[in-house]
């Protein structure tokens, strides 16, 4: 069908307010602003009064009902617009909360939010505008919101005054890492320097303590930073670990698929069984990951001719995260027998100076991994047909939790040779460039 030539200029502002729409639903790294969607709503109406189409007819094509009635809703619904807004600000304080990912800043807009729809209400209730109904509903909802801001707060009063700007650094930064971990396609280059600044922070530890200013002193709260540092670098992992998956060579495609299902199978344990599981339970976990352990041939996976093709890194990471699951599973249900307590000891002091290494990243070499996996072969030199035994020929308690530990010790050295590996080759690749 033929489109009269004055008529073109609409045509092509209708295609051009398609593929702006198109982009901001694939644009998973941003949240889509009411204003750029409203901003596009309009432009749809003024190209629909200027053609022969039905302005309608474009709107039900372009947008869903919501927000073709969004400015019906904010004119002549203005208290429902005020209960969406105390539901949305009730809904994520709530989020927020639970989360306890969240600054004074972001307290403090919430307050002025709510003291500002608290004034909205008052006049439109001195205006008699809304039934008496409509205002105590709001007034409740407005009232649950202060109740949780102040739990918030509370929460908050705990972070000593020295710790708040690093604290508010550590959560603007876990922000960017949640949010780069929604981008589609490589977001290599912008993952390096927000984990060049996550390992300033953690430099900036004293005996595993942040310190006040001029370093004479300790202030509380440490916990809270260590732990948000801890899950910032867990994300930056997971995050490199994803891009090194989109090349994960055929040949291992099914033992990647095969891990991740493991995996997420015990992520939903961890929500909903964690303090009532045994060892027992999470025997095939442990058997399933010991069989396709030994599908490495020194250290690495190979495919049918012998070779070593790319994604080694994500099936190490993989497989470190399933022991790590499995251990946190077993440590929250199982006891540890007094006679293996020194290995599981020994074995955290490994496996957290291994994540130190992990975090700060390279340059390193071989000799340096070598204190660990001397450690780690010490230990596995204990066992016995698999089992940690006592000196009376008896096998103690705590053997799932220590293996699985000793494994997960492992992994760690594996992906840190493994990482070794490829830093050589990014390095090579960008003196080539």
């Amino acid at each position: 069908m033929s489109v009269p030539q004055e008529e073109l200029p609409i045509l092509e502002a209708v295609i051009n307010i398609r593929n702006r729409l198109t982009a901001l639903k694939k644009d998973r790294g941003h949240y889509v602003r009411a204003q750029d969607v409203l901003s596009l709503y309009h432009a749809v109406v003024k190209q629909g009064k200027n053609s022969r189409i039905d302005k309608d007819q474009l709107l039900i094509r372009f947008f869903p009902p919501q927000v073709t009635r969004l400015n019906d809703v904010r004119e002549e619904q203005q208290p429902h617009k005020n209960r969406v807004d105390t539901t949305l600000s009730d809904q994520l304080l709530d989020h927020m909360n639970e989360s306890a990912v969240y600054s004074e800043t972001d307290l403090v807009t919430f307050h002025r939010r709510i003291e500002e729809l608290r004034e909205i209400v008052r006049r439109d209730a001195e205006s008699d505008l809304h039934p008496e109904a409509m205002t105590k509903l709001l007034d409740r909802q407005l009232n649950e919101c202060d109740s949780i801001l102040n739990s918030m707060q509370e929460s908050l009063s705990e972070l000593s005054v020295e710790l708040i700007p690093l604290h508010e650094k550590l959560i603007n930064l876990r922000r960017q890492l949640v949010a780069l971990a929604a981008k589609e396609g490589s977001v290599k280059n912008e993952l390096k320097p927000l984990q060049e600044e996550l390992r300033k922070i953690e430099a900036k530890r004293v005996d595993g303590k942040f310190l006040g200013p001029g370093g004479s002193s300790v202030p509380t709260s440490q916990a809270l930073l260590s732990s948000l540092l801890e899950e910032c670098f867990e994300i930056s992992q997971e995050i490199r670990a994803r891009e090194v998956s989109k090349h994960v060579a055929t040949s291992l495609k099914p033992i990647y698929d095969r891990l991740s299902e493991i995996r997420a199978e015990l992520e939903n344990l961890v929500l909903t069984h964690r303090w009532s599981l045994r060892e027992t339970d999470l025997w095939n976990y442990s058997l399933s990951l010991r069989e396709i352990d030994k599908l490495r041939v020194d250290g690495k996976f190979v495919d049918a001719e012998g070779d070593r093709p790319p994604g080694q890194y994500v099936l190490l990471y993989l497989l470190r995260r399933c022991y790590g699951l499995i251990y946190r599973l077993l440590s929250s249900s199982e006891p540890v027998s007094e006679e293996l307590m020194p290995i599981a000891n020994k074995l955290s002091t490994v496996k957290k100076c291994l994540n130190e290494v992990l975090k700060y990243g390279g340059p390193f070499s071989p000799r340096d991994l070598y204190p660990y996996q001397l450690a780690l072969h010490q230990i596995d030199s204990m066992q016995k047909d698999g089992k940690f035994v006592s000196s009376d020929g008896s096998i103690p308690e705590g053997q799932g939790i220590v293996i699985a530990h000793l494994n997960e010790c492992h992994e760690l050295v594996e992906m840190l040779k493994e990482s070794m590996a490829e830093d050589v080759e990014d390095e090579e690749e960008e003196e080539m460039i």
